[in-house]
């Protein structure tokens, strides 16, 4: 989405700076009424067709910024209306927080197949030989498809010798790796809230923009302001996502000129996870459970609980790295609000968590951290630092690439108890990790580690982040091997929490 939808990324963007803006600068939210103006001028529209359908679509992606729920298309609402119930600066989340935004969507057609012009209506009709249900008959020019008869089962698109056959996916649907969406009536989008495990793919995927979340940016500045303690806890995955040129001290100072009081790195929670997770792993496995699964992915975790229940009890117990990281700030200054820094919107559902609640208060991703950099005029390339950050491992630095925290967890296992052979297996993707557990299921992999992950590549592909997950990936393994840390055994920042698990 990134690179290839450059268009949305760039709306996104005005949007959150645009919210930041009103906060900092505590204007009447009235301000909000002509923010679309601002964001999309003129007279002419540039991607619908339409100029005040773009405008009634930047409408709802502020009221999602601000933290209050769409409005449905048939009933009139002020766009500040419910903005008494988000004016506070604490945690304002309601859910749902993942919201189709019916003003977008499009009402793709759901999966189906169909013939293209490559048909070359050949003598032998593989197609209507290998279809089970005759729903494709040869007409003049070609193969015709039955879409009401229609399986989907997808054997005429493989015996195709032309490949002139293919299969369309309404794209949410398609990166949604628990079935969570559906149609409604109009044959728009429309998310199942009790399937959703907030992972965000959808988001990424729809090229109409018309899936957005909420978020917290005003209801953080207005802490900010109020004069509370803010700390930043900044995930790993951070590293090159604000700039090839900017260094990782540059973004925590950059943090701080937001009136933050100090910034830490969320590796250190990783690093706290790695040593919770390799005693867990050692002490259960395979003695009171046959495998066990990582916990650092809340979506993963959650989507195990609502499909694969019977497997919730081998999810580690222990934290994941953000929760970790905001009991170590607390530790340190009881009266600390802290803010979750990150990739990806799970964190977000997270954070309401009773096990997390009270020790996350706001959950931000790297994008709406720009919109706040925006808002303030703060280029954190520009900014001139000498001091180096040292708070993690390089394997807690490791944790948002695909396979790092398994990893880890092995490397850290395995110098505790050598001579214990460890196997792991990972999958990144929802219907991934489904086809991992499947297999878990039969018992293939008793014994095992097993990492899941809901972003393809790792927390280096959220749906908050902002840079190509390659180019953050070398830039990760980079900064690695900076780390005078090689393990979280050998990490002097948590001398004190190292020592009671």
């Amino acid at each position: 989405m990134k690179e290839i939808y450059g268009t949305l990324v760039d709306i996104r963007r005005k949007v959150f700076a645009e919210v930041a803006r009103i906060a900092y600068n505590d204007l009447d939210i009235s301000a909000l009424e002509d923010s679309s103006y601002r964001i999309v001028p003129g007279e002419v529209a540039k991607y619908r067709g339409d100029i005040f359908r773009e405008r009634a679509v930047v409408d709802e992606r502020l009221r999602l910024a601000m933290g209050l729920d769409v409005r449905e298309i048939g009933v009139f609402k002020k766009i500040t209306d419910g903005f008494d119930k988000v004016d506070i600066d604490t945690n304002a989340y309601e859910k749902p927080l993942i919201n189709v935004i019916k003003f977008a969507c499009e009402a793709c057609p759901e999966k189906s197949y169909y013939t293209t012009d490559n048909c070359r209506n050949c003598l032998a009709h593989p197609c209507t030989n290998v279809c089970p249900v005759n729903a494709i008959s040869m007409g003049k020019n070609g193969s015709i498809i039955d879409s009401e008869k229609c399986i989907r089962c997808g054997r005429c698109k493989e015996a195709c010798p032309y490949s002139a056959i293919v299969v369309y996916e309404r794209p949410c649907a398609a990166a949604c790796g628990v079935n969570a969406i559906n149609s409604d009536t109009y044959g728009r989008a429309d998310i199942d809230q009790d399937k959703c495990v907030a992972c965000g793919r959808c988001i990424a995927e729809c090229p109409f923009g018309a899936i957005s979340d909420k978020t917290q940016i005003f209801q953080l500045i207005k802490a900010i302001k109020s004069g509370k303690r803010v700390y930043g806890a900044i995930a790993p995955s951070y590293i090159g996502q604000f700039g090839v040129t900017t260094s990782p001290e540059q973004i925590i100072e950059a943090i701080k000129q937001l009136g933050f009081i100090d910034v830490i790195e969320v590796a250190l929670g990783a690093d706290l996870t790695t040593l919770h997770e390799a005693k867990e792993y050692l002490e259960k496995v395979p003695e009171e459970i046959p495998f066990m699964g990582t916990s650092c992915c809340f979506s993963w975790t959650l989507m195990i609980k609502n499909e694969f229940p019977e497997f919730y009890d081998q999810v580690s117990d222990s934290g994941s790295p953000m929760r970790y990281t905001a009991e170590h700030i607390k530790a340190k200054d009881p009266d600390a609000v802290v803010v979750f820094i990150g990739p990806c919107t799970s964190k977000k559902l997270e954070a309401l968590d009773t096990k997390v609640q009270s020790d996350v208060d706001f959950v931000i991703t790297f994008e709406e951290l720009m919109g706040m950099f925006v808002a303030k005029n703060i280029e954190p390339s520009e900014i001139k630092i000498e001091k180096e950050e040292e708070d993690a491992s390089a394997l807690g630095r490791g944790y948002p690439i695909a396979g790092g925290v398994a990893e880890s967890v092995k490397v850290v296992a395995q110098e505790l108890e050598p001579e214990r052979e460890i196997h792991i297996q990972g999958a990144n993707t929802l219907s991934e990790c489904a086809k991992m557990l499947k297999i878990a299921k039969a018992g293939k992999l008793n014994g095992y580690l097993l990492e899941g992950m809901a972003c393809p590549g790792g927390c280096i592909a959220g749906v908050g982040t902002m840079t190509s997950v390659n180019r953050v990936k070398r830039q990760i393994e980079k900064y690695k091997k900076g780390s005078s840390f090689k393990t979280p055994l050998e990490n002097t920042k948590i001398e004190e929490e190292r020592k009671s698990i």
